[in-house]
């Protein structure tokens, strides 16, 4: 049985997935419009990165959903990650931008140490799990 911790998490966690994607399609509209970049394969560069990252992130949600061990750890990086630039984002004065990344960013690390996630993504490759 799924704790729900862990669909919670896997929710936020595709979310954040969703808002890259939607970012990497702001950013390619703005790039297909003739909006001014220093250097258009740099540009073609940072849509692909914003590509892969979601599709990175769909895949931590994917699997952690199911059960697997391994996608904690991508889960925690890319909560760092949002929070290193949410609190900037928040200081600066964007404070509904920085709120909208810390407060979910939050919320997923403290459920990323809840023992009944722990248990329940324990699931190493095809095998059973292990608790």
């Amino acid at each position: 049985m799924r704790p729900p911790p862990v669909t919670v998490l896997s929710l936020i966690v595709a979310a954040e997935a969703t808002a890259l994607l939607a970012a990497a399609g702001w950013y390619a509209i703005q790039l297909i419009t003739g909006a001014p970049v220093l250097s258009f394969w740099g540009a073609v560069f940072t849509l692909a990165l914003l590509l892969s990252f979601s599709a990175w992130l769909y895949a931590v949600a994917y699997f952690l959903f199911r059960g697997f061990r391994w996608p904690r750890a991508g889960a925690l990086v890319a909560q760092l990650f949002v929070l290193t630039i949410g609190f900037p984002t928040l200081t600066g004065g964007y404070i509904a931008a920085g709120f909208a990344m810390l407060v979910p960013a939050v919320i997923a690390v403290v459920l990323l140490f809840n023992k009944r996630v722990i248990s329940f993504a324990s699931r190493a490759g095809g095998a059973p799990p292990a608790l």
